[in-house]
């Protein structure tokens, strides 16, 4: 085999394009856009943006892509959001994920393998409340129409199941609905499990549950169809690694998400046959 030979100045020449191909790779990679994470806002943002700052500051060391946290003031405005494509990634309630797929194509990458959704009404624990008739003609307050266990499972529930007349009264989050409930300002709020173990203890221990819906996956993290797919596989790689080291989930304990693991679309098919469109309120926003 003959060797062909080069000279210096070709070699040079050679090194300088290689040089300047990954400097400008490194630039464009260094200017572009950073990927947007929208959050359902269940809490306040104060405990949203304390709960997913360090993940998404994992993420970016884990991934080496930048990442933004966008948040919404409330679940409406999360919504409108979503249907437009405005997220790159989001964290979305499941029957979010059949309206995001629908509108945009998001599919769900990654969900909590260790709980189940559910929702769960309560009262006052010292109230007057104390069978499901009593709430009757009563005022039930809500985090959002369309969150799913606390709001949208349970209104349906309410009336397809135990017949109820009640009055809806929507307060932006799942903290603000117990509230109401604590104070007073309401005979009953729906809520899910883990947002009802997040309050204080001196508001929780002042609540009973009166009645629970059935358990569904519970929330992913979701992407674009936009998003390149190496990309989406680093994230969902990423969140999954979390789940091997006490650091990790210690991490995701706030979301709540106990142990990560890959989510399809299929898991939340069983959905779709619950009738809950009925209940769905659009956002006009």
């Amino acid at each position: 085999m003959v060797r062909k030979k080069y000279t210096f100045q070709q070699v040079l020449h050679a090194v300088v394009v290689t040089a300047v191909c990954v400097l400008g790779l490194s630039v464009q990679r260094a200017t572009a856009e950073p990927y947007t994470i929208g959050i359902v806002p269940q809490f306040d943002s104060r405990q949203l943006s304390a709960t997913w700052t360090p993940i998404i500051d994992y993420l970016e060391s884990e991934t080496g892509y930048d990442f933004t946290f966008v948040g919404s003031p409330r679940i409406p405005e999360f919504e409108v959001a979503f249907k437009n494509g405005e997220f790159d990634f989001a964290y979305m309630n499941p029957y979010h994920v059949l309206r995001a797929a629908e509108a945009q194509g998001y599919q769900p990458l990654v969900r909590d393998g260790g709980r189940k959704l559910y929702g769960v009404l309560v009262v006052q624990k010292d109230g007057p409340i104390q069978d499901m008739s009593d709430l009757n003609g009563g005022q039930i307050a809500f985090p959002a129409p369309n969150a799913l266990g606390a709001s949208l499972m349970m209104r349906a529930l309410l009336v397809r199941e135990h017949g109820l007349d009640f009055q809806s009264v929507f307060v932006s989050t799942h903290t603000s609905a117990y509230m109401n409930v604590a104070l007073g300002q309401a005979d009953a709020a729906g809520g899910v499990q883990s947002t009802l173990n997040q309050l204080a203890p001196e508001v929780r221990e002042r609540l009973r549950i009166i009645y629970e819906t059935p358990k569904v996956e519970p929330h992913p993290v979701v992407a674009h169809p936009r998003v390149p797919d190496a990309v989406r596989d680093a994230v969902r790689d990423a969140f999954l690694k979390l789940g091997q080291s006490e650091e990790g989930l210690a991490l995701l304990a706030p979301v709540p998400m106990k142990m990560p693991v890959p989510a399809t679309y299929n898991d939340y098919l069983p959905l779709s046959v619950m009738g809950l469109e009925v209940f769905y309120v659009k956002s006009g926003l």
